[in-house]
C-alpha cells in the first residue's frame, strides 16, 4: 500500500523558502538545509503529519498550477486573519480570475510565486 510521503514545492531560493514555510506552518526542517533541498515536518507532532519537500528548481512557477497547497482555515475571520499573517511573511494575493461568486478560498502565492489557497472550511464547501 502507498501512502502520500511528501508534497514537493519546486523553489528559485531554498533557504529563502524555508524561511517562509516553516513560520507559514509552524514546521521544521528535517535535517540540516542546503541550498538544493530539505523537507519541512510538523513541529512537536502538530497538524496532519504531511511533509513538504522544498527542491531548487529553474522553472518558473505555474500561473495555473495543476497541483497546489490548500490550507484549511476554521471561518472566515481565521481566513482573513491568516490571509493577513501569510502576505506579511512574504506571500502575495494573486489576482485570481477564477473566483466563483462567495468564494470559500483566498488564492495567494509563496515568495517564489508557487500558489495555494487558504480555505474558510466553516461553509462546507
Amino acid at each position: 500500500m502507498l501512502t502520500i510521503g511528501s508534497v514537493v514545492l519546486g523553489v528559485s531560493d531554498v533557504p529563502r523558502a524555508v524561511a517562509f514555510w516553516t513560520r507559514a506552518l509552524g514546521y521544521e526542517p528535517r535535517e540540516a538545509v542546503n541550498e538544493r533541498w530539505v523537507v519541512l515536518r510538523p513541529a512537536a507532532g502538530a497538524g496532519p503529519g504531511v511533509q513538504v519537500a522544498l527542491g531548487r528548481s529553474e522553472s518558473p512557477a505555474q500561473e495555473r498550477p495543476r497541483v497546489h497547497l490548500d490550507l484549511y482555515a476554521e471561518d472566515a475571520a481565521d481566513q482573513e486573519a491568516e490571509v493577513e499573517r501569510l502576505v506579511g511573511l512574504g506571500a502575495r494575493r494573486v489576482d485570481w480570475e477564477l473566483y466563483p461568486p462567495e468564494a470559500d478560498f483566498v488564492v495567494l502565492a509563496d515568495p517564489d510565486g508557487n500558489r495555494f489557497c487558504v480555505i474558510d472550511t466553516s461553509r462546507g464547501g
